[in-house]
């Protein structure tokens, strides 16, 4: 039988995910991506904790194939006085999983927000919903409701006069859900914000640059990575979602150029990347064919997951197989890199829409059951037929 360059896998949020460990099997799952969400952020994850969820998914005839993710606290992200205390934390944790033979751990150096959406229920044509992301909203949001300081000079006008317009058409009620679905926390998000906390926690990154910021994350790496290395870990890097700054916050994961700077900075075995093919499509300068093959001996986990670029930045999250990315291009070249280096890569479907029964269910955004099913037999048939192909 022909065997897959990538290990399928899944995310799963631990017991109140609406999706269960039952679910993952039966859509052919053989890992389990996941954390300790109930431990707050900055805390040390004790072996017992580990433990216990890596039981609960060897029960269910999987195995923790991926830790996603350990937050990075936000006092080491903005170098915060007394933050080394939670760098010596965050070396604990790694010490606890690597005890309990977990090696694989993803993590991501967004400030204040992880992924960024502005709908959670876009209706696609077909009736389906999908994520999106309106830059005509986010501005809107951010110099007419946040009102962070300056915030229209980092618009282009053509926005700026959109955004008002679209502003003046929102109700007391969609201003509300808005703020709700940007600031108000997602799926694997550590921390929830109103609009008033939220432009506090901003202004106390104003003096940061990308320069500083990324040194900052530099200066992390170099601190966990010689201990990753002994601990035989791979600390792979989520790229930014979306890849580039919003609400003034700086952010230093989301190009080719970015990648290099971290990699040559601290060459350490142990510092990798989460190849989410997503998050980098966003940006049109972004070659996802290119980024593979120059990055893909650090590459130990993948996202994949196609989006639709609009104008300004916009996107919405389009059918795995359909989108900007040339997804048959990009698994082809996954597929020659696994084989170059001989072995398997952890990959999940990112995301997925919500159809059929799950448009009657609760679930996580962007983590329902069928549509995540549906995008990875597309992976996984896609997948198939380029390894025959490169075969034969």
């Amino acid at each position: 039988m022909t065997q897959p360059f990538m290990e399928q896998t899944m995310r799963w949020f631990g017991p109140s995910d609406p999706v269960s460990l039952a679910n993952l099997r039966q859509a052919g799952c053989a890992g389990v991506v996941t954390a300790l969400h109930h431990v707050a952020n900055g805390v040390v994850w004790e072996n017992n904790e580990i433990l216990k969820r890596k039981l609960e998914v060897e029960a269910a005839g999987m195995r923790w194939s991926v830790v996603e993710s350990l937050p990075v606290h936000e006092d080491i992200k903005s170098q915060a006085p007394g933050f080394e205390r939670f760098v010596d934390d965050y070396k604990q944790s790694l010490r606890n999983l690597a005890a309990c033979d977990i090696k694989i751990v993803t993590y991501n150096f967004m400030p204040l927000l992880d992924w960024t959406r502005t709908d959670l229920g876009y209706t696609m044509p077909d009736g389906g919903k999908a994520l999106r992301f309106d830059m005509i909203e986010v501005a809107a949001y951010d110099i007419f409701q946040l009102k962070r300081p300056n915030a229209a000079e980092d618009y282009p006008d053509t926005v700026v006069k959109r955004a008002k317009t679209k502003f003046d058409s929102l109700t007391e009620v969609d201003k509300a859900m808005l703020e709700k679905t940007i600031v108000a926390g997602l799926p694997g998000s550590e921390v929830a914000f109103d609009t008033q906390a939220f432009l506090q926690a901003i202004m106390q990154y104003h003096h940061l640059g990308p320069a500083q910021y990324k040194q900052n994350l530099i200066y992390f790496l170099q601190h966990i990575c010689p201990l990753a290395d002994e601990l035989g870990i791979k600390l792979v890097v989520h790229p930014d979602d979306p890849p580039f700054s919003i609400y003034g916050l700086p952010r230093v994961v989301s190009t080719a150029q970015d990648l290099r700077d971290l990699f040559t900075a601290v060459p350490n075995p142990s510092n990798c990347l989460c190849f989410c093919a997503g998050s980098f499509s966003i940006r049109a300068d972004n070659d996802l064919v290119a980024m593979m093959k120059e990055f893909g001996e650090r590459v130990f986990f993948i996202h994949l997951r196609n989006t639709q670029r609009e104008e300004y930045g916009s996107f919405y999250e389009a059918q795995h197989l359909d989108g900007s990315i040339d997804m048959y291009a990009l698994i082809k070249t996954i597929s020659e890199v696994a084989k170059t280096h001989n072995r398997s890569i952890a990959m999940r479907p990112d995301h997925g829409h919500q159809i059929l029964d799950d448009l009657n269910k609760l679930a996580n955004p962007g983590y329902s059951a069928i549509g995540r099913l549906k995008g990875l037999a597309e992976l996984r048939g896609l997948e198939m037929g380029i390894i025959r192909s490169m075969e034969g």
